[in-house]
């Protein structure tokens, strides 16, 4: 089922619930039952406690939060080989999958949080304005290093097209569905920062300038992290706390399926380019993300974090990894 139609009905329902909420409460009940057999195998008497977590006050980023747009530029005139990750066809086509999503995501992200910018107050405002500008340096660097994917023989205009239809059907979905699916996404990146950055195997074999690139682009992922979930939070304002939370976690749901299903459908076009797409690559692809270094492994409970009422990103402040990390890199602005 489409992302609009899977969250139509939840908006129906929540919509029902404004007038008749007796009659919806109890449909809400069972949809909220049904999603967390997805992901937990407890009694029902979990829920219940689970949902009166979701009661509390929202937790909030750290007050001295600092969101940095760094203007810095990399691999300007430098050419890669085409499997640029030590040699291995398989890693690069996974990174090089992340990376063509970042213009038109990162693009995506700001104007579903930018929409609500006139209704905010400081210092959430102020926190988006830094975000939007953080993400228009990562979508420039990332398509200048896209053109070197194409550069290296790669046709890309298919992945690129299959990606703004991807993009779209959020888009359809409405307003609140697209801050919802920004905030998931968002919540994607902030744990994948977080695992490239504490694990060095992630990028060992990346040329210099793209190791650079990647843990920059880490580093911001990780201080604007909250920034897409405290907007949420402020357009769901009017939700019950069971509502926004069953909402949010029927969204990560469907996103975390599709997001993973057209990776794999870019990395296998950029496989089938280089005569890979075969049961070889794809068990190589699949011991990468999950034994060594284990991606998956690594942002297993940070995702899994998501569902728990209550949640926010700054529940786990991991500002100490991205200032070591850029005390490594001894940034310069681009001119």
């Amino acid at each position: 089922m489409k992302l609009s139609k899977y969250v139509a009905s939840f908006r129906c329902a929540l919509g029902r619930g404004r007038a008749n909420r007796s009659n919806a409460s109890q449909e809400l009940e069972s949809r909220a039952l049904f999603l967390v057999s997805m992901f937990h195998s407890g009694p029902r008497w979990a829920l219940g406690v689970a949902v009166k977590e979701e009661f509390m006050r929202a937790f909030g980023g750290p007050a001295d939060l600092e969101i940095k747009p760094r203007n810095v530029e990399f691999g300007r005139g430098v050419n890669y080989e085409r499997w640029w990750c030590g040699g291995d066809p398989v890693v690069t086509a996974f990174f090089n999958a992340l990376s063509l999503t970042f213009p038109q995501g990162e693009s995506f992200f700001v104007n579903s949080v930018r929409r609500y910018l006139p209704e905010l107050s400081e210092p959430l405002r102020g926190q988006v304005e830094e975000f939007a500008q953080q993400e228009a340096y990562h979508s420039r660097e990332h398509m200048a290093f896209n053109r070197q994917v194409a550069a290296g023989g790669y046709e890309t205009k298919e992945i690129d097209a299959l990606i703004r239809k991807d993009i779209q059907v959020s888009k359809d979905a409405g307003p609140e569905v697209e801050l919802a699916v920004t905030a998931a996404l968002e919540h994607f990146t902030g744990i994948f920062a977080h695992a490239w950055l504490s694990d060095p195997r992630h990028f060992k074999d990346f040329p210099e300038d793209l190791r650079r690139l990647w843990q920059w682009h880490s580093i911001e992922e990780i201080e604007h992290k909250g920034v897409a979930f405290d907007t949420f939070l402020f357009a769901t304002r009017d939700l019950s706390p069971f509502q926004r939370w069953l909402f949010r976690t029927m969204v990560m749901g469907k996103v975390t399926f599709e997001f993973w299903k057209e990776r794999f459908r870019d990395i296998g076009l950029l496989l089938k380019q280089d005569g890979l797409d075969n049961a070889t690559s794809w068990r190589r692809l699949i011991g990468y993300l999950v034994a060594r270094p284990g991606l998956f492994r690594q942002v297993l409970g940070p995702y899994l974090a998501w569902y728990a009422p209550g949640f926010h990103p700054w529940r786990h402040d991991d500002r100490a990894l991205a200032a070591q990390a850029e005390a490594s890199l001894s940034l310069v602005p681009a001119r």
